[in-house]
């Protein structure tokens, strides 16, 4: 069933046990990331690697609110190879997800092909509740956002996934770009 749409922030403050984030394409345009991503593709530094910083402020307290609540969170993505300049930015940046107590995992995807996966990005909630992210084309926020369902078929699948990956992944701390 898809439900109503609750805020990011509102879903994460409810889950109790685990917040579990997978992520598959090679490049995202949204918006907010855009000076930051130019600045890197010039300098080759990611711009904003500090976990205080006002541009972290959105992310970083939620994230460190869960985790003092006892959630586990967990981020794995799925990456083509050679990768992408996005995803050498996104590398980078992985300092502050580390930073504020996420744990991050990186999967080639020559690796994935025999995982079933859901056509979209997604986050899941306790193993009980998934938000689909939607994207463009070309990576931007699509209208609706997000998606949410509590399908126990598509609860399962997503679960299903995400474990399957994070099994396989690499560690952030040995993947190499």
């Amino acid at each position: 069933m898809t439900l109503n749409v609750p805020d990011f922030a509102e879903l994460l403050g409810a889950a109790r046990h685990s917040a579990v984030h997978l992520e598959m394409r090679d490049s995202y345009g949204v918006g907010d990331e855009a000076t930051d991503f130019e600045e890197f593709r010039r300098t080759g530094v990611h711009p904003d690697l500090d976990p205080e910083s006002e541009g972290w402020a959105g992310w970083v307290p939620l994230v460190r609110e869960a985790l003092g609540r006892g959630v586990v969170m967990r981020r794995a993505r799925i990456v083509s190879e050679p990768v992408s300049d996005y995803i050498r930015f996104e590398h980078a940046g992985t300092a502050v997800n580390l930073a504020a107590g996420e744990q991050v995992r990186w999967l080639p995807r020559r690796q994935a092909s025999d995982i079933a996966l859901p056509g979209n990005d997604f986050w899941l909630f306790d193993g009980r509740l998934v938000m689909f992210n939607h994207f463009t084309g070309i990576g931007e926020w699509d209208h609706p956002k997000y998606s949410v369902s509590d399908d126990a078929g598509v609860v399962k699948l997503c679960a299903s996934a995400f474990e399957a990956v994070w099994e396989r992944g690499i560690d952030h701390a040995k993947f190499t770009v």
